[in-house]
């Protein structure tokens, strides 16, 4: 008599290097566009160019450790400059994506009428490059072409001086609100979408009025939503260079160090000195993600706690 064997065959691995196939694009992509430059941009903050020999000596690059990052962070223009990147994110972050919020809830109100027309009217200044929007809001403030200073001379009014030391912050403030609203108002408005009718129409039921169902429906349950958004202001505006830069020639209020990416520009591009612009940058981007964490953790405590 012959005994029938009862165990299993081993299971067949399938798929075999196909996963691996198809993500070796993206893995490519990640180490050449993103972590060589990472890491060349190190390398560079870690060397600096010095002039040996007699007469015109020459030009070698020699291992200085963290003597760029001493310098960076002992340097008052750069210092300067992230102070005021920082209120400008405190100014630019909370109106924009105020206002964004606002035109999102007014847009998913039932009554308002023609939203697809103006929700493409809000988004259109995000579809505007940086530097053209940043043009086009130069001519805005220069008092010699300004249609705003026209206007208002016009009914005898006294006209600003968009361009002056002590409104130049705003006014470039100003041209970030205005290209970053769509954007955001978009990923609201989407994320209101998608929230069951239901909900709101057993909050009319209780008797709740629109005001209130934005309040205490909505706003809560687009959270996740708001985190993001906020997240991503708040690294747009901790890159900000175009407005600044493009405005600078228009206005001797801005200096070359005005934001922290404008001195790096004028370190390596003006100055040449590539690795001192290294050590910045790195300084920069730690900056970034160490308040992007903060910033992250605290939003994610107060909109996704559980009730107690």
């Amino acid at each position: 008599m012959t005994t029938l064997s009862t165990g299993r065959r081993p299971a067949r691995r399938r798929g075999g290097s196909a996963p691996f196939v198809l993500v070796a694009p993206a893995v490519v992509l990640l180490v050449t566009f993103l972590l060589v430059p990472i890491g060349y941009t190190v390398y560079l903050s870690l060397r600096a160019a010095r002039v040996t020999g007699g007469g015109l000596g020459r030009r070698v690059e020699q291992f200085v450790g963290l003597e760029n990052y001493r310098g960076v962070l002992t340097d008052s223009a750069y210092l300067d400059g992230v102070v005021r990147m920082l209120g400008y994110g405190a100014v630019v972050v909370p109106v924009m994506l105020g206002l964004a919020l606002l035109f999102a809830l007014l847009l998913d109100t039932p009554r308002v009428r023609l939203t697809r027309t103006t929700r493409i009217g809000i988004f259109l200044p995000y579809a505007v490059p940086g530097v053209i929007a940043s043009l086009l809001w130069g001519f805005m403030y220069l008092p010699s072409v300004s249609p705003i200073r026209a206007v208002l001379e016009s009914v005898n009014l006294p006209a600003p001086d968009f361009l002056g030391p002590s409104t130049v912050f705003f006014s470039i403030a100003n041209i970030g609100v205005w290209g970053g609203v769509g954007f955001n108002m978009i990923v609201l408005f989407t994320a209101l979408r998608g929230i069951p009718g239901e909900m709101y129409d057993a909050a009319r039921v209780d008797g709740a009025s629109e005001i209130q169902i934005a309040l205490r429906v909505k706003i809560p349950l687009i959270a996740p939503a708001l985190v993001m958004t906020g997240i991503f202001s708040i690294i747009a505006t901790l890159q900000v260079f175009s407005e600044p830069a493009v405005i600078q020639p228009l206005s001797d209020s801005i200096p070359s160090t005005w934001v922290p990416l404008m001195t790096i520009y004028r370190d390596a591009f003006v100055n040449s000195d590539i690795h001192t612009a290294a050590a910045a940058s790195v300084v920069l981007a730690l900056g970034t993600l160490a308040l992007s964490i903060v910033v992250l953790t605290v939003l994610q405590r107060r909109a996704f706690r559980s009730d107690q």
